[in-house]
C-alpha cells in the first residue's frame, strides 16, 4: 500500500500504522468517516473515504487544510514561499525562523504554519497556554534545500488531489461537539492524546476526557475504532481494561532503534480498540489474560523502524512520550 504523507508534521503521526489501520477497517461499511481528532489527517487521507467529517481542536490544522481545499494554498504557492523563506533562513543562519514564528503567532498564516512544522525541533507541535507556537528551531539553516522543497510540494499536490476527489468537511471544534454531530451510519476513528503518556498537544488530556470520549462513542450507536497504546517495557495502559473494557483489542508491536546497537532496540505495543470485531482483534478479556499470564500481546505482524541517532529515545517513565513515528 502506497502511503500518502501529509505536508504537516507532528509527533504521534500514524504514517507507520496507517496500512495496518486501513487493513482492519476495509470490510466495514459506513456512509461517512468521522475523526474527532484529525491531527495531520494521515489516516483519513490514506483510507480515502468518499465522505468525511474531519475535526480538531487545533485551529491551525483545520485552517491549513481548508486553505488547501479552497485552493488558497497550492503546490506552486508553497514552492515559491518555501524557496523565499528558506533563503532568508539560510542568510540569517536560522534567525529568520523566530521572525516567522513571531509572525505566525500574531496572524496565524497557514503558510507560516507549514514553514514552522517543517523547520522546528523534531517536528514537534507545541503551543503555550496563550496558544502561541513555542517550539525552537531545528538548528539547520539549510533546512529548505531543493530536495525538501520538492518533497513538500509533492505532498501538497497529493493531499490536495485526495481532498478534491472526496466530500470532506473540515471543522475546528472540541471532540465533544463532534460526538454530538454523529449519525448512526457514521464510522468514527478516534486518535486522542495517549492517556498516561507525557505528550505535548494543543489541548491537555485527562482521565475525565477519556471517560467522556468513551461515553460519547457508546451513546452514538456508531461503529468506531480508537488508537492508543497498550504497553511498553515499563508498564501497561490499564485504561484499556477499565474505561475501554467492552472493546475488542488489536495490537501491533513496533521496535524502535536508536543507532545500530541491539541494546537500543525497544518495543511498544500500539493498540486499536473497537466496538466491532476486526481482522486482528481479540476480546478485551483475552488480552487481559495474555498480559496476566505473560503471553504474547501481539495480534498482528510486528515491524521494525529505525530512528536516526540524534532522535534519542528516552524510555524512562517520565519521558515515555518521546517516541517519534514519522
Amino acid at each position: 500500500m502506497k502511503i500518502f504523507v501529509p505536508p504537516i508534521k507532528s509527533q504521534g503521526i500514524k504514517t507507520k500504522l496507517v496500512d495496518w489501520i486501513s487493513l482492519n477497517v476495509k470490510e466495514i461499511e459506513f456512509e461517512r468517516w468521522v475523526e474527532p481528532f484529525m491531527g495531520t489527517g494521515v489516516v483519513a487521507f490514506n483510507v480515502r473515504p468518499k465522505k468525511a467529517l474531519l475535526c480538531d481542536s487545533n485551529p491551525h490544522l483545520i485552517n491549513f487544510y481548508k486553505a488547501l481545499q479552497n485552493k488558497e494554498i497550492t503546490s506552486g504557492i508553497v514552492k515559491n514561499f518555501l524557496i523565499e523563506e528558506g533563503s532568508k533562513l539560510l542568510e540569517t543562519d536560522g534567525k529568520h525562523y523566530y521572525a516567522v514564528r513571531e509572525r505566525f503567532n500574531e496572524f496565524g498564516n497557514p503558510l507560516d504554519f507549514l514553514f514552522l512544522s517543517r523547520s522546528c525541533f523534531n517536528g514537534m507541535m507545541r503551543f503555550n497556554k496563550k496558544g502561541g507556537f513555542n517550539v525552537p528551531f531545528c538548528k539547520k539553516p539549510n533546512r529548505f534545500a531543493q530536495a525538501l522543497v520538492t518533497k513538500i510540494t509533492n505532498q501538497i499536490e497529493n493531499i490536495s488531489q485526495i481532498i478534491e476527489q472526496g466530500d470532506y468537511e473540515f471543522k475546528h471544534q472540541d471532540f465533544n461537539q463532534t460526538l454530538l454531530e454523529l449519525k448512526s451510519s457514521d464510522f468514527v476513528y478516534s486518535d486522542p492524546p495517549y492517556i498516561g503518556r507525557h505528550v505535548d498537544y494543543f489541548d491537555s488530556w485527562s482521565e475525565e476526557d477519556e471517560i467522556l470520549l468513551n461515553n460519547g462513542l457508546k451513546n452514538s450507536n456508531c461503529k468506531f475504532i480508537l488508537s492508543t497504546w497498550l504497553s511498553n517495557k515499563y508498564r501497561t495502559n490499564d485504561y484499556v481494561f477499565s474505561i475501554w473494557k467492552d472493546c475488542f483489542v488489536a495490537t501491533k508491536e513496533h521496535f524502535y532503534h536508536v543507532g545500530g546497537k541491539e541494546s537500543n532496540r525497544n518495543a511498544v505495543y500500539e493498540a486499536i480498540l473497537s466496538n466491532v470485531k476486526l481482522k486482528d482483534s481479540i476480546t478485551n478479556s483475552e488480552m487481559k489474560s495474555r498480559i496476566k499470564n505473560e503471553k504474547s500481546q501481539l495480534t498482528s505482524e510486528s515491524k521494525v523502524y529505525y530512528l536516526p541517532e540524534q532522535l534519542t529515545l528516552i524510555l524512562e517513565e517520565k519521558h515515555m512520550s518521546t517516541i517519534y513515528i514519522k
